[in-house]
């Protein structure tokens, strides 16, 4: 992990998560959280936080909308309300959020240093530093709305907020690491997600700005505010030469279309995915990870789990491939697959729960489906995305396919002249949706 991962594009958009899919996201965010925790620690979890581009894909395969501004959102709050059960055996704890929650986050820090022996006192200092530079040191039009303070039992933190641009509609995340600050005021972002409004960025924490905040120092202490203000207002009109170059960052352009395109997923990643699990096959899942059921469909999305539990930055570059373990809840790429939704939380809940009892078999069978995945992916051929992207819709209604349209009709063939009144069309017209959870879960595998 770099100490500046990168930035990007995230566009504005609205909505609520549905209360179905908000459940099941807290359930599997929790679950990834414990296995990226038992196999390689609470600091390397905070590292991921502070990376963008895991951080996206962490909330595409969860179901969320894979480019929006409200992974943000959703995120920080899945895992708010996942970890609280968890938080004081893993020690991990997160405050904070959008809004009123995010002025919660004094309060919320005081009560986890009364509940671990941490002196709080400075931890309520830096967040307020934090949320202060990216408002006002870094001036680049976007206003906070969001604060997350993830902090750790031994003192250690991530910070992820996010501002919004609504002239341009955009949002900006801004992730913080502790063990990269030395300094609130030069260089301490683990990084900045949002591209250039097109207006110049002020950027006082830029390592090059050093000169420019010893001097406003300066020249407040010799002038004093009411001849600043003076001055200021004298040269008012007058364009200011152009700062500065900040340096290029590497950045993920995440684009203003909803739907899922070719050009957004890494194919030879993906075919790697499909055919490390169809390798595992769905005679052997069963056996090995002892969750009677999994089939193919299930073993596909894990191997798309398994890759944010154990993959390396570098293979984070297309948060959208993510998005196809579990869909979205707009319907992008494809409907959310209920039954292998809950399926994949079987599966991962089962191996976590083993391996606390000193149990890997589970978790290793799943870190193996990640390698298998990497082994493969060279050599790997598979259908093309348009037709992956088909037989995924084809059968969206036996997997419980559901988005915040309601549940998805089945095909029209299967559908007869009588029934077709009762079914639900995508303009959110009501259905019937009796008996669909159980179809969707026999037919899961």
């Amino acid at each position: 992990m770099t100490r500046r991962a990168g930035s990007a594009d995230l566009p504005l958009h609205t909505g609520r998560v549905p209360a179905w899919l908000g459940q099941r996201m807290a359930r599997l965010g929790a679950v990834i959280t414990q296995a990226v925790v038992h196999h390689y620690g609470r600091d390397e979890f905070l590292r991921r936080l502070a990376h963008p581009f895991w951080f996206q894909s962490f909330g595409a395969v969860m179901g969320m909308d894979w480019h929006s501004s409200g992974i943000t959102t959703s995120v920080i709050g899945a895992l708010k309300r996942g970890l609280a059960p968890l938080q004081d055996e893993l020690g991990l704890y997160v405050c904070g959020g959008r809004g009123r929650h995010s002025r919660r986050t004094p309060d919320e820090l005081l009560a986890v240093g009364e509940a671990t022996g941490l002196d709080a006192t400075p931890l309520v200092a830096t967040s307020r530093m934090v949320a202060k530079v990216d408002s006002a040191a870094v001036q680049d039009g976007f206003d906070l709305y969001l604060h997350g303070f993830i902090v750790a039992a031994d003192g250690k933190w991530a910070v992820v907020q996010q501002g919004m641009h609504a002239g341009q509609r955009l949002a900006r995340r801004y992730h913080w690491l502790s063990d990269d600050v030395s300094s609130f005021v030069e260089a301490p972002h683990a990084a900045i997600d949002g591209r250039t409004t097109g207006r110049p960025i002020m950027n006082l924490t830029d390592h090059r700005a050093a000169a420019s905040r010893a001097g406003q120092v300066e020249l407040l202490h010799d002038m004093g505010p009411d001849r600043l203000t003076r001055a200021l207002m004298r040269i008012e009109g007058h364009a200011p030469p152009p700062p500065p170059a900040q340096g290029e960052l590497p950045y993920l352009c995440m684009p203003a279309h909803h739907d899922v395109q070719p050009q957004d997923v890494n194919m030879r990643r993906l075919h790697g995915a499909l055919a490390a699990a169809q390798e595992a096959g769905p005679r052997d899942f069963p056996d090995l990870l002892r969750v009677p059921g999994v089939g193919a469909r299930t073993v596909r999305a894990l191997a798309l789990v398994a890759e944010v539990v154990h993959g390396a930055p570098c293979r984070f570059d297309d948060p959208a491939r993510f998005s196809l373990a579990h869909g979205g809840k707009d319907r992008h790429p494809y409907p959310v697959p209920v039954a292998v939704y809950d399926r994949t939380l079987s599966v991962m809940k089962a191996a976590v729960a083993a391996a606390k009892l000193g149990r890997e078999e589970r978790l290793d069978a799943i870190r193996r489906l990640d390698s298998a995945t990497r082994r493969l992916e060279r050599d790997a051929r598979g259908p093309s995305f348009s037709a992956i992207m088909g037989a995924e819709r084809a059968r969206s209604h036996d997997y419980g396919g559901r988005s915040v349209f309601g549940y998805e009709p089945p095909p029209p063939d299967r559908v007869s002249e009588g029934q077709r009144n009762g079914i639900m069309r995508h303009d959110g017209q009501p259905h019937d949706q009796q008996g669909h959870e159980g179809e969707a879960s026999r037919n899961a595998g």
